[in-house]
């Protein structure tokens, strides 16, 4: 297939504190979350001066592979665009459209499968395309990563970064705790969410070669009679102070970047916890721009992109994931997470 360019669709977020309400409207707009939720969200961002870093991590990561590119095959532009912030996806389509783009690969930041996840972002891609009208670019998503062995070793590499902070006499004791956001449980039962956190949970613990793990989550929204995924990250560090565990590694192996919900509920909230327990924590960083990661984007596209590549790596027993997603796949049943 012959592509003109490389889109990275990412969530978005606020750039001050105007932006807030504003962007929590477009995330939660038709969901059935309420305004007190939003509110209290909305104070998250307050605390760091309603600026996500999201936005300066998508453009770092589209400037570090747009350099990567220009130095290897495919070397092709590469845009940002957004689902609830500027630059909104569709903005970006009239300027890919202006610039003569006509087909793109889109890299999604988003590892697992899920509604929010991924088919959104394809409901997106269709709904921005349907908006820019004629001449818009087509666009075809790459395929979602969380199997990927550079994925796997870039998390690797922070995990043990993360335990290497504790006395080498406490570190086979400490507990390491991986967390992704939480999603309602009936939106879980129509993907491979849970599967494929576990997955790569249990292929990052194995390579560092440690036993003492589990996976939680953190960041639920929604109303409280909604069943969500469990156990949340602040139960479990609960249930470890009541077993005397007093060492603690948090890997947010669900999230790819840095971001509020990484911020506030883990830098924030689950340290003071950890804190008030006398829990020693350590927070593993996500993938972010690390060179792995970029590089991983890089070979994700060159898969698709250049003529003759025909490898689609994936390790760990779940199969490479195909390049177009089912029908059916990740069908919304519940919320879209914020």
């Amino acid at each position: 297939m012959n592509y003109d360019a490389v889109l990275i669709l990412s969530f978005g977020g606020p750039n001050g504190m105007e932006d807030v309400i504003p962007f929590l409207e477009n995330v939660l707009r038709g969901k059935r979350v309420p305004r007190e939720r939003m509110l209290e969200v909305a104070h998250h961002y307050e605390l760091f001066g309603g600026k996500s870093p999201i936005n300066e991590q998508n453009e770092t990561l589209r400037s570090l592979l747009l350099e990567r590119m220009q130095a290897h095959d495919p070397s092709l532009p590469v845009y940002l665009g957004n689902r609830n912030w500027h630059p909104y996806l569709a903005d970006t389509l009239r300027q890919m459209r202006a610039d003569g783009v006509r087909k793109a690969l889109v890299f999604v930041t988003s590892a697992y499968s899920c509604y929010s996840g991924c088919r959104q972002y394809r409901e997106d891609i269709q709904r921005a395309r349907e908006e820019v009208g004629d001449g818009a670019p087509e666009l075809d998503k790459i395929r979602v990563f969380f199997n990927h062995p550079l994925f796997i070793a870039v998390n690797q590499e922070h995990v043990r970064s993360a335990l290497a902070q504790f006395p080498e006499s406490a570190r086979d004791s400490v507990q390491i705790v991986y967390t992704a956001h939480s999603i309602p449980e009936a939106m879980a039962q129509q993907c491979a969410y849970e599967a494929q956190l576990k997955e790569a949970a249990r292929m990052v613990s194995e390579g560092v070669g440690h036993a003492h793990w589990q996976l939680a989550y953190q960041s639920r929204s929604g109303p409280p009679h909604q069943p969500w995924l469990e156990p949340d990250i602040g139960d479990v560090i609960e249930q470890l102070a009541e077993k005397g565990e007093r060492h603690l590694v948090i890997a947010p192996i669900g999230f790819t970047s840095d971001h509020m919900e990484v911020l506030f509920d883990l830098d924030t909230e689950a340290l003071e916890l950890c804190e008030e327990k006398k829990i020693t924590m350590v927070r593993a960083a996500s993938a972010g721009t690390h060179p792995l990661f970029i590089e991983m984007v890089h070979d994700l596209i060159r898969e698709r992109a250049v003529p003759g590549v025909t490898d689609r790596v994936a390790i760990g027993s779940i199969p490479a994931a195909p390049d177009r997603c089912p029908e059916k796949c990740c069908l919304p049943r519940a919320i879209a997470i914020p």
